[in-house]
């Protein structure tokens, strides 16, 4: 991921000073996007660096912190029981099999099996509403200490999900950052796990952090589109803000799934500014995409735009991560 993080107190690592586990889409990054392989490509390093992925079953716990429309928390947890769950081919536990294809030294893949076991409402902006990148780990703190409905602090096989409301600003968010994922300090939390931070960017910045649902005012180019008119594809739950954001967290999930400790699978040399599996394919959700355009990707009767199928008859839209075995961007969409 693309580091934009500039300032960092020597005493939580120098790893942490980077932004390498962001899922960064500046408009240089989108449109001038120099690492799309959508075809296939022997230019990617890709390499295993001995860490472990996150092989066994996951307990995931979601920490909506702020103020939530309840759609949009319905809309953020099918997907996540997407994953685990059978749908119509093409499905998100389709796409998922992708990222199981990445295994530990002992041969384990990631997991298939992510269960959604606990969720923490922070409605009061317990830490305000100007967040830090450390400040995370504090919220993670928070609330599996809260009294009496805190969540379970789980090393074993835990992974924590804050997500931000739309009136909460982040560090370096809508600027160089959609989302990121990491893992905790003791000295904060007590143990290490990993966690992945999200924000909603439909009030903030959709045109940066929602596409291809909204379109950056300062792109200098117009959306694609086939009829020299404007062809923003509309968003298939309905929210821009929430399908660009379900579109990130699908990034942040493969890659802290494949790279938890940011000691497992990555491009590069510099653990601190590590190419993770879905930073290769930034901006790719079918076949032909990169470069500002989507690819191929199917469109419902209302034209909603989506690439993969969820339960209870939702769709998605998904960035497409790099398989290793094809050695190129690949998703269940893919139509070559």
């Amino acid at each position: 991921m693309h580091k934009k993080l500039r300032q960092c107190h020597v005493l939580l690592l120098s790893l942490f000073c980077s932004s390498s586990l962001a899922s960064s889409l500046s408009q240089d990054n989108l449109f001038n996007q120099a690492k799309n392989y959508e075809g296939s490509s022997d230019l990617v390093d890709l390499q295993y660096h001995m860490g472990p992925v996150l092989a066994g079953p996951v307990n995931l716990y979601i920490i909506w912190y702020g103020r939530w429309n309840r759609n949009h928390q319905a809309t953020i947890r099918d997907f996540i029981y997407s994953l685990s769950y059978s749908s119509p081919y093409p499905s998100v536990s389709d796409w998922w099999r992708t990222v199981r294809l990445y295994t530990d030294q002992t041969g384990s893949n990631v997991t298939g099996n992510i269960v959604l076991s606990g969720e923490f409402y922070d409605y009061r902006y317990s830490h305000g509403r100007y967040l830090s990148r450390l400040a995370m780990q504090s919220i993670i703190k928070s609330a599996v200490a809260a009294h009496p409905r805190a969540l379970p602090l789980n090393p074993h096989n835990g992974l924590y999900l804050v997500l931000t409301s739309g009136d909460v600003q982040v560090q370096d968010f809508c600027r160089a950052v959609c989302g990121f994922h990491y893992f905790t300090f003791p000295t904060i939390v007590g143990v290490t796990v990993p966690y992945a931070w999200v924000g909603y960017s439909g009030t903030q910045c959709p045109g940066m952090c929602a596409y291809p649902f909204a379109w950056p005012k300062y792109s200098g180019k117009p959306p694609p589109s086939t009829n020299g008119g404007n062809n923003i594809m509309r968003a298939p739950n309905g929210d821009p803000g929430v399908d660009g954001m379900i579109s990130v967290l699908a990034h942040e999930l493969a890659e802290v799934s494949s790279n938890p400790l940011i000691n497992a699978w990555y491009a590069g040399d510099d653990p601190t500014s590590p190419t993770e599996i879905a930073d290769l394919c930034l901006g790719v959700y079918g076949t032909g995409g990169g470069g500002g355009f989507v690819g191929k990707v199917n469109k419902d009767s209302w034209g909603d735009g989506y690439n993969v199928n969820g339960v209870k008859g939702r769709r998605f839209l998904v960035q497409w991560v790099w398989n290793p075995v094809k050695r190129r961007c690949f998703g269940p969409n893919s139509i070559d």
